[in-house]
């Protein structure tokens, strides 16, 4: 996720996610439709919002569906926009909450934050936010940069960690997005942490997408950046390498809303989505999205609420 403000519209087969990440935008800003989004009124359902890629508009699904099952009226808003406009459309009471992800979320309203790792980002994020803005539990789904190489890559270069990848880097061409250049989650930290500089950088502008991919398999490059929750990753036996010096922040799932619209029952409600929806859910969730069967986000949310018993009966 390199862009904090925005995440790309496709990842399988030319659909998901560019942040972080995770860049795309909306051919229209749906809030400036006042007839069709108006500001969230007092006593009304709430609003809530999404990114505009499919993941974003999936979880907006399931926090909206969650929510009415339990008993609190809620609309999902999908598409609002990258993280700058739908931060501010929270602000301005366009929309009551959104989905969004840890670790770029402390990016975004503090620049120098430097907080990696899941307890440490939490530990400063709420601080962080803007006046009447907060946050509720992180969910354990994440989706993050990761670095993948295939079966065959890792089998040869002995491959399970980045420190691994680390004493072969410069035998190896490794592809990220553009930006990877100079952010601080890319070679640069990839050297500062793991000793890794890469024989060869190949930058790709498509969100570790089917470009990305199809370079990894024909092996123009042996290590790529992809998002932890693509279908890429199983669907292709890839491996994703650990990262134990967190060199990619923690980028949990979890709610932003404005605290004079959600009440402790909605709170309630929003957690215990939280504390059942996993890394793996999202994966899934994607491939019913973004993948062969095409569902709609609506469809593949109601359907998770009604697996993990959540949604209306």
């Amino acid at each position: 996720m390199w862009n904090s403000l925005v995440r790309p519209a496709s990842i399988v087969t030319g659909l998901l996610l560019i942040l972080g990440v995770a860049g795309c935008s909306s051919p229209s800003n749906p809030l400036q439709d006042k007839q069709e989004t108006g500001p969230a009124t007092a006593g009304g359902p709430l609003l809530v919002g999404s990114a505009n890629f499919p993941e974003s508009e999936t979880l907006a699904e399931i926090y909206a569906g969650a929510l009415n099952a339990g008993g609190v009226p809620a609309q999902a808003k999908p598409q609002i926009g990258s993280r700058e406009v739908y931060v501010r459309a929270v602000q301005d009471s366009s929309i009551d909450l959104v989905p969004d992800y840890s670790g770029n979320l402390l990016r975004y309203v503090d620049k120098s934050a430097t907080a990696t790792s899941a307890a440490d980002v939490m530990k400063e994020l709420p601080g962080k936010l803007p006046a009447g803005l907060a946050v509720l539990e992180p969910a354990a789904a994440e989706d993050k940069d990761s670095i993948v190489v295939t079966e065959q890559a890792a089998a040869k270069y002995g491959l399970k960690t980045l420190e691994d990848l680390g004493k072969v880097c410069d035998r190896i061409a490794v592809g990220m997005p553009p930006e990877a250049q100079g952010r601080p989650q890319g070679l640069p930290g990839l050297r500062a942490n793991y000793g890794c500089v890469p024989k060869e950088f190949v930058p790709f502008s498509d969100g570790g997408g089917p470009v990305t991919l199809r370079a990894l398999l024909d092996d123009r490059i042996q290590a790529a950046d992809i998002f932890s929750t693509s279908p890429l990753i199983a669907g292709n036996n890839l491996i994703a390498l650990e990262d134990p010096k967190n060199n990619f922040a923690a980028q949990q799932v979890l709610p932003l809303f404005r605290s004079d619209r959600v009440d402790s029952k909605a709170k309630d409600i929003l957690n215990n989505v939280s504390r059942v929806l996993t890394t793996e859910d999202l994966v899934q969730l994607n491939d019913k999205v973004s993948g062969d069967a095409k569902q709609s986000p609506r469809d593949a949310a109601a359907a998770w609420l009604k697996e993990k018993n959540l949604g209306s009966s």
